[in-house]
């Protein structure tokens, strides 16, 4: 991991609360979706959501802003590989389509959550996180950047097309009971060359 100036920092399990707001944030409401499905029976699908993204603080995978009262403004992302992931029979549908997108973005640097508090929008924080980003991918020798976004989500699709992103290919959302306005997943890249 390269070296982070404050107020961004390496979150920790303690940042777990506002780390499952924020994913929620990114994906919608689709992370939520995901962890009623998860939860046990009377379990809190919150809960499901703070322990995952405790575990993926603690390997040191999420990147937060900070100013001193806890995170605000959180990046997640990982290497997507040379090799095309198999989508088979089995492969949950709901998925499907994303993961379709994502091997069309082999040896990327792929964006999986950028996220900010609604009172923390409009101050460059996702300008700021996507620039970390671009730094992590040439640190691990990457030379593309890619994120996937819902058709309908203007804001996000005008920071990423501001950053150099530009759309490379469209999937239908898969809802599989899903209540969302969301029709179209679309992939955008940008080259770091």
């Amino acid at each position: 991991m390269i070296s982070l100036e404050a107020p961004m920092r390496l979150a920790t399990s303690a940042d777990a609360a506002e780390l499952a707001e924020l994913v929620n944030f990114a994906g919608e409401g689709l992370p939520l979706y995901i962890w009623n499905g998860l939860a046990e029976d009377g379990q809190d699908p919150w809960a499901v959501g703070r322990a995952r993204q405790a575990e993926k603080a603690r390997e040191g995978q999420i990147v937060v802003v900070d100013f001193g009262n806890g995170a605000v403004a959180s990046l997640t992302g990982y290497r997507i590989g040379a090799e095309p992931v198999e989508i088979g029979e089995d492969f949950p549908t709901l998925f499907r389509p994303l993961q379709e997108l994502e091997n069309r973005a082999l040896q990327s640097w792929y964006v999986n959550v950028l996220a900010c508090y609604p009172q923390f929008r409009g101050q460059g924080l996702g300008s700021r996180l996507l620039d970390l980003a671009d730094q992590i991918a040439v640190a691990e020798g990457l030379n593309q950047m890619s994120v996937i976004v819902s058709s309908n989500n203007i804001g996000a699709r005008r920071l990423y097309e501001r950053k150099s992103y530009q759309e490379m290919a469209t999937a239908p959302c898969a809802k599989e009971g899903w209540e969302t306005e969301t029709e179209k997943w679309v992939l955008l890249v940008k080259s770091l060359n």
